[in-house]
């Protein structure tokens, strides 16, 4: 039997998951500013809120769209993109899928899955690998939460340095990727060189708040950062002798 991850059963379903999702956060929203009228907070408050945070996801949702893009040269795209858009991160799905394929065999990620056992093998990691961070909120999260604040209310500064740690090892994680590649030389310095643009943009946009308090920025300095280091990896990309 033949089989396409592009077909037309594979849109099916993930649209309707999808719609699913974007239904649930029309009913949310919709139930929030209910909930802010019923407490009196002023309608311009409630659409400065509401537009400060479609603004704010602009931002995330190109860089989805990317990793979409990114995947769908390999899964096709409709499972990239119910995973992407609902649950998942290019960081976590991109080297979940590169390690099932290696696993069934499939060395090249540039040519599109046509086998349907290859493909629902490289479904189920990426699904079931993400699926431990769900459970243990939904599980385990009131026990943990109680612990933090039973640690809060005996030592603060303990506290917060236990936060703080975890913190910068998750920072550390993702940050390691950035030199996965150093041992190609010069193209593999871009992600470095994006960092570094982005950090630099950042520390403007801080600049700008606090000095000349420009505080309409705060709620816009990741997004333009994240932009402005998008935009920066294409040139850099091309002078550091990447393949885009």
């Amino acid at each position: 039997m033949d089989f396409s991850p592009n077909s037309s059963f594979m849109y099916l379903i993930s649209g309707a998951v999808i719609l699913f999702v974007v239904a649930q956060s029309l009913f949310f929203l919709i139930r929030a500013v209910r909930r802010a009228k019923a407490l009196h907070i002023d309608t311009g408050v409630i659409r400065r809120t509401i537009s400060s945070s479609a603004i704010f996801t602009i931002a995330p949702a190109l860089a989805i769209l990317i990793g979409v893009i990114s995947l769908s040269q390999f899964l096709g795209f409709p499972l990239p993109w119910l995973r992407l858009s609902v649950l998942g991160a290019l960081t976590y799905e991109l080297p979940a899928a590169q390690s099932a394929a290696s696993a069934m065999g499939v060395t090249s990620t540039s040519t599109l899955v046509t086998d349907p056992v290859v493909f629902s093998a490289i479904a189920w990691v990426m699904t079931l690998g993400i699926l431990s961070g769900i459970l243990l909120v939904l599980f385990g999260l009131k026990k943990i939460e109680g612990g933090l604040q039973g640690m809060r209310s005996k030592d603060e500064k303990k506290s917060a340095l236990l936060m703080d740690s975890l913190f910068l090892g998750m920072i550390c994680a993702f940050t390691g990727l950035l030199f996965a590649d150093i041992q190609k030389g010069l193209p593999g310095f871009i992600p470095i060189a994006v960092a570094l643009v982005s950090m630099m943009l950042m520390a403007l946009c801080g600049l700008l708040i606090r000095r000349f308090h420009v505080k309409w920025l705060e709620q816009y300095a990741l997004p333009l950062c994240m932009l402005g280091g998008m935009i920066a990896a294409i040139p850099l990309t091309h002078l550091m002798g990447g393949t885009v």
